[in-house]
This record gives C-alpha cells, structure tokens and sequence, in this order.
C-alpha cells in the first residue's frame, strides 16, 4: 500500500519540532510496510525532493522564495487575516495539488490531508481521500462562512474522517452537520521510548510555541504570584516564538526574570530532558487541537495545570488527580501549583496516567489503526 501525506507542516530536517508528529505517524506506517510518502511546502526557496529519517518528502514551490512563509511557523491563521491571505493559500494549495498529483502517477493509492486546509483542499478527486482535522483548521470553521463553504466539499469526499481529540470532532458535527464516531477520534502518536520518569527537583516547565493562543503570560503571573507569598518556583519555557520578548518584558516587570529561564527553541528529542526535572507542567494554552505537550508530560509522571477553555486538552487533563483545570489566570495557576506540589499523590497519579497514553499514543498502535482506516477507505473506493 502507497499512501502520500499532504500537509503544510512536516518536519523538514530531522530533529525538526514542525509536524514532528507526522514523522512519528509516518514511521510507524512505515514499518507495518505501508509506503508512506510526503508532499509538503517548501520553506523560503528550499524546495525539491528528499528524504528526513527515510521518509521521501517532496517539498513544493508555491512563491518567491521571500514569500515561502506561509507554513512550519504557526503563523497560517494569522496570515489568512491579512490581506491577500486567502490568495496567498490559493497558491500553496495549488502547489500541494500539484506535488500530490506527481506522486500518484508515481503509484500512491491514497491520499491522507492532514488539516483540511490547505491539505484537504489540495487532494486531487480522483484519489481515496482520509482526512484528519488537528485543532487549526477547525477553528476556521467555527468562525467563517467562507472556510465551512470551501470545507464541505472536502468532508463530503472523504471517505474517513479523523480527529485528534473529542473537543474537534464535536466541533466538526457543529459546524457542518458533519458526524465523527468516536472511534475515529485518534491522537497522534509519540514515541515514548526516550521518555524518562521524572525525578522533580526542577519547578515548572512550559513547552510550546510562543504565540498568544498559548497564553505563557499566565504561567509567568503564576510564578509572580507565588513570588509574592515566598514560594519561590523556577520557571523553564522550551520553546520560541513572536511573543518571547513581550514575556521576557513581563517577567522583569514583575521583578522574577532570576526564576525564568527560556531556553529558545530546542530538538525534538531534547524535549524528555526538561521533563524529566519537572515538578509540573503549566499548560495554559486557549483552544488546542489535542494538547500533546500534556501527553507527553504524563509520559513523564509531569502532573499537567490546564485551563478549561483549552480545548482537546480536556480529553488529557482531569480537574483532579494527574493535574488540575483552572479558569485561565495567573493567581488560579499558582493556586493549582500549590496544591499539585503539596499533593504526595499527584506524581503518582501522573505516572499512572502516563502509563495509560504511552500504550494509547504508541506509534505501533497508532499506525495499525490508520493502516485499517487506509484500507477501509480503499475498499470503499473500489465497491463505489
């Protein structure tokens, strides 16, 4: 079986964070001997064909080098607001279209659109289709008649309909009457095997990229506030973005830039190490697709502080237990930080957790069920 991914975010060198779910997904199939390809975006100019960790990824041109922008960067939503935006996509999807129609001449049998859009959109009709929404792209459907009127086409053709979490596929049935069962609601999957049981000692880690929606502000008015009362809590935040100086400002305003670290962007498989000293996790993130930072935390045995407004993480973190969900602001996170450090049971409870997600995001797991979806939608083509 040949199927091509067609996605605007996959890793592009090994070690990548962009789409590093996909490599895991993509890898699994592999080794169940599903010939996985992948037609991705070129990034500033560096387009062409090749390979990351064995994987044949073709990476297409959709613009002038300066413009090739638009993915690996988290920056698509807030790009379709711009002026021109959509047209700028249009480009990008024709250019995916086109990648995805070379590989099926070379022998691919099923496409798989991770994200409708620009995924979805560029599938070629004339090929099975699964599709699996991850968070972004149904957020454009919540909000815009325009993106449910460009998706409903897509769904309606695809002949397996996917979600990461339970919060998407509810929002999938809302926006376009649209249903997804509950057994097509799979995470992706990550790779556990380098994942250490934390030994604690480190405080707190936030692990994301720093864009609003994730909200980092709110761990470091945590942190201030437990300042304030003597509890002194070192803060790491892995990872970078557009909001890095604004919340390096923040952290010196509140006069606790000695207890915030940021370490920028890190590998991939550096991500176990900061784990594996964390006391807690703060994830205070609004509207994730899943949350996997806080699957991979209690990976971990990393008791996990979420808000309840941030979306397919609900399906990870409990109000009690493993961590806690707390409205979204700085005094609530402190407050849950205090009683997840003074909780002997939560590590516990955690790793407990953790065992339960290593066996379901297990990419031998995972890559089995797509592999029956893959097949199932290509009986279904060929009965059709």
């Amino acid at each position: 079986m040949r199927v091509v991914f067609v996605t605007h975010n996959y890793p592009r060198y090994s070690g990548d964070v962009a789409g590093s779910f996909l490599a895991t997904l993509a890898q699994g199939l592999r080794r169940r001997d599903v010939d996985v390809r992948v037609v991705a975006p070129s990034d500033e100019g560096k387009g062409g064909e090749g390979e990351v960790d064995g994987v044949p990824v073709r990476r297409v041109r959709y613009a002038a080098a300066a413009m090739e922008t638009l993915a690996y960067r988290g920056s698509m939503r807030a790009a379709l607001r711009r002026p021109g935006g959509w047209q700028a996509l249009a480009g990008l999807w024709r250019a995916l279209r086109r990648g995805a129609e070379e590989e099926l001449r070379a022998g691919a049998e099923l496409v798989h659109a991770h994200w409708w859009v620009p995924g979805g959109l560029a599938a070629p009709k004339r090929a099975p289709l699964v599709l699996t929404v991850h968070g972004t792209d149904v957020s454009l459907l919540r909000r815009s008649r325009i993106a449910r009127a460009l998706a409903r086409p897509v769904f309606r053709r695809a002949r397996i309909v996917t979600a990461v979490s339970r919060e998407l596929a509810v929002a999938v049935q809302n926006a376009l009457a649209l249903h997804v069962p509950a057994d097509h609601v799979q995470p992706m999957p990550v790779d556990a095997e380098s994942f250490r049981w934390t030994a604690g000692g480190g405080g707190a880690v936030v692990i994301a990229r720093l864009t609003a929606q994730k909200r980092v502000h709110l761990a470091i008015d945590a942190i201030a506030t437990l300042a304030a009362f003597d509890h002194r809590l070192p803060l790491t935040v892995v990872g970078d973005g557009p909001e890095r100086e604004r919340l390096e400002a923040r952290a010196a305003e509140h006069g606790i830039s000695e207890l915030v670290r940021f370490t920028g962007a890190v590998p991939r498989h550096r991500i176990p190490d900061f784990l594996s000293r964390a006391d807690l996790m703060f994830l205070p993130s609004a509207g994730e697709g899943f949350g996997l930072a806080a699957a991979e935390a209690l990976m971990a045995g990393v008791p996990v502080i979420a808000c309840w407004d941030g979306g397919g993480v609900l399906d990870i973190v409990s109000e009690h237990g493993a961590g806690r969900l707390v409205i979204p602001a700085g005094e609530a996170l402190a407050d849950a930080a205090l009683d997840v450090l003074q909780n002997a049971d939560a590590a516990l409870l955690a790793r407990s957790e953790g065992e339960r997600w290593r066996l379901r995001l297990s990419p031998a797991v995972v890559a089995e069920r797509y592999e029956a979806w893959y097949q199932e939608a290509l009986d279904a083509a060929a009965h059709a």
